[in-house]
């Protein structure tokens, strides 16, 4: 006779804060995002009406709208790629038993240090540094390099520059400790077995540090670009909050904000943009599990000697 199993029902009682607070700040407010979008609501109106794609409609015929995707990918991509690389870097010689670089505390420290800043004051700081009467002016006259002052702010190549420059530096020190956190649980064995073969440090970081990490390169490609189509405060606070120069920096939740604070408060046309940004990131979020999935039957390869 099979026995009962004993159900201990507290453990909902403990669980609940997570669900409870999940569904009303995470799950509605996509679902209430996604309903608005159908409709012509507005800030200045108390009711609104079904309106079915006419938003989306709208959306696609906006000249803007394909100028603020391709900025957002690109300032996306051009932080990324170099974060990415630049922490792996990292990572390899702080973890290397070869180098032993002393005050890897510190050095850690010292990168993430960065991310505990509010994008605010970063933005605040960048935009007095590259005004026109600002430090950076004032270094470049004073040294001659400058025969008079530059409006920065207003050079669509500088603030694409600035820009990523800030959101590489922001999140390259996190990048950092997370592969760092994964590169020191791979057992030591593991390489001992690979030097006793003769393999070298590539070979080792190809062939065995790679492989193992990627459940995690995985993990940090797919939140930062879930953060990257969000791109928001910073190009926003660098310049007049409408992607200014020359809409060089003009993202989607730009245009978004913009939408939703125009003179009557396009509540629909914005979450039109919510709803379109959700899509593309759930798309390409799965798209990188399926192209970096574990192949069934896959089996590591033998380091070459």
């Amino acid at each position: 006779m099979l026995s009962k199993i004993n159900k201990n029902k507290i453990g909902y009682f403990f669980i609940a804060p997570f669900v409870i607070g999940f569904l009303l700040f995470g799950l509605y407010p996509v679902y209430n995002t996604i309903a608005l979008s159908f409709t012509n609501a507005t800030l200045m109106k108390s009711s609104s009406k079904f309106v079915g794609l006419l938003n989306f409609q709208r959306l696609f015929a906006d000249s803007t709208f394909p100028t603020a995707i391709k900025n957002t990918w690109e300032l996306w991509l051009m932080n990324f790629i170099p974060q990415l690389g630049i922490a792996l870097l990292l990572a390899v010689w702080f973890t290397s038993t070869r180098l032993k670089i002393k005050g890897g505390g510190f050095w850690r420290m010292l990168f993430y240090l960065p991310n505990l800043m509010m994008s605010a004051t970063i933005a605040a700081l960048f935009f007095s540094i590259f005004s026109l009467y600002g430090p950076a002016n004032q270094f470049l006259v004073r040294a001659g390099i400058l025969f008079e002052a530059i409006d920065f702010i207003r050079n669509p190549q500088v603030m694409r520059a600035v820009v990523v420059f800030i959101q590489w530096w922001l999140w390259f020190g996190q990048t950092t400790i997370i592969l760092m956190a994964a590169m020191t649980s791979i057992s030591v064995s593991i390489y001992e077995a690979a030097l006793v073969d003769g393999s070298n440090g590539w070979q080792m970081f190809r062939y065995i540090t790679l492989p193992l990490i990627k459940p995690v390169m995985i993990y940090v490609l797919v939140t930062s670009l879930v953060g990257g189509m969000q791109m928001f405060d910073i190009p926003m606070l660098l310049t007049d909050g409408r992607g200014s120069p020359s809409n060089s920096i003009l993202t989607n939740n730009i245009l978004m904000y913009m939408k939703f604070r125009s003179t009557d408060g396009l509540i629909g046309s914005a979450s039109a943009v919510g709803v379109v940004i959700f899509i593309m990131t759930t798309f390409v979020a799965l798209l990188i599990f399926y192209v970096l999935r574990e192949k069934k039957g896959e089996k590591s390869k033998e380091i070459s000697s």
